[in-house]
């Protein structure tokens, strides 16, 4: 299923609704800013695709609320995320404890005539839903999976995981169902009156993909050279 309506961390404000498919209260329809919702679900595909860091939020032993910061990457249609099978809050989220899993990509700063008026440019979604955990011959796959989203052609230029670095992993896999993203391609919104007055109003766009030069680990021994996988990445246009 995919959702019909959106929040996000930005600038969200959301109600409740029932599915009709589940007959599952959700959380995903827009109060506000309506004009900002997208519902292709190949929009959504993309903003997973272009980051490597999410943030999943769920209840804690205590009562209360924590949210961790974890890389994660689609598998066609569902979510990996991985840790130490040590890790409190992926033991609770393998158990089936309901999450929200958001992922935010800034590409630029609104600068207004006024304080007020300042924003930012993004896209953000967030899925809801509950994490199982992939069992042990699915691992080194996803692991590759992680890899490769993360630094394209590295498998091939490194050994393969040990087996005990597999075994002392956990994946957790939650499928792409319900879900709400929301985007700002925005330029100021000043009043006429500020719109009218001498301060400068426009866009400082950022991209946080761009990367450095690449450092040499302080370890690294002499003659070693950059391989291809961090050139393609640092490559200048």
């Amino acid at each position: 299923m995919t959702s019909t309506a959106t929040s996000t961390a930005t600038s969200t404000e959301t109600s409740t609704e029932t599915s009709t498919e589940t007959s599952a209260i959700t959380s995903t329809a827009l109060t506000r800013m309506r004009d900002r919702a997208v519902t292709d679900r190949a929009e959504l595909d993309r903003l997973l695709d272009d980051n490597f860091l999410a943030h999943v939020g769920m209840a804690d032993d205590q009562g209360g609320v924590v949210v961790i910061p974890t890389a994660v990457v689609r598998d066609g249609d569902r979510v990996l995320v991985h840790g130490s099978t040590g890790s409190g809050w992926m033991r609770r989220a393998a158990a089936g404890q309901p999450v929200c899993l958001t992922v935010t990509d800034l590409s630029g700063i609104i600068v207004a005539r006024t304080a007020f008026e300042n924003s930012l440019r993004y896209r953000s979604a967030v899925l809801f839903g509950s994490f199982t955990r992939l069992a042990q011959p699915d691992v080194p796959r996803a692991l590759d999976l992680f890899t490769e989203h993360l630094i394209p052609g590295r498998i091939s230029e490194v050994r393969p995981n040990h087996r005990r670095e597999v075994a002392a992993t956990m994946v957790l896999s939650m499928p792409i169902g319900q879900w709400s993203m929301k985007t700002s391609t925005d330029w100021p919104t000043d009043a006429p009156d500020d719109v009218a007055g001498s301060a400068w109003a426009g866009i400082i766009p950022f991209d946080t993909r761009r990367l450095g030069d690449p450092l040499p680990a302080p370890d690294l021994r002499p003659g070693i050279p950059v391989p291809a996988s961090v050139r393609a990445l640092t490559a200048r246009p």
